[in-house]
């Protein structure tokens, strides 16, 4: 599975939160699980959708900061979550160059976005590198 396709399950699996609780990541880890999957695939999906699901506060503030008159409760569920994955990767994962973590968060706006997700993730996105 490339790089991207494990973004974008992760992404998705991110996007259930903010309709079922956090104490139900795990269950939902599970009902995810692809048969004949990766095991290397599905850990780090499942240990990078945790990580970034335990930061989700830290992340909502650094998100905060920088978008004048906008907060996050007043976000796009999908706007928010992509942010939420791509601060994630510029601040926490070492592994992922920023450009990378924007590009990618850009494309996945501008396939399950609005058609204004694009440029307003990539101007958060922007401001925070």
């Amino acid at each position: 599975m490339s790089r991207r396709e494990m973004r974008e399950r992760i992404f998705q699996l991110l996007f259930r939160i903010e309709f079922h609780s956090k104490e139900e990541l795990s269950e939902q880890l599970l009902y995810d699980a692809d048969e004949g999957e990766d095991d290397a695939d599905a850990a780090y999906i499942r240990e990078k959708t945790q990580a970034v699901a335990e930061k989700a506060a830290e992340l909502d503030g650094l998100i905060n900061e920088i978008a004048k008159g906008w907060k996050t409760t007043r976000m796009g569920k999908v706007d928010l979550t992509l942010l939420r994955l791509a601060v994630y990767e510029i601040k926490f994962d070492d592994d992922i160059p920023t450009g990378v973590a924007i590009n990618e968060a850009v494309e996945l706006a501008k396939k399950y976005g609005t058609d204004d997700s694009s440029s307003f993730v990539n101007g958060i996105l922007a401001k925070i590198a």
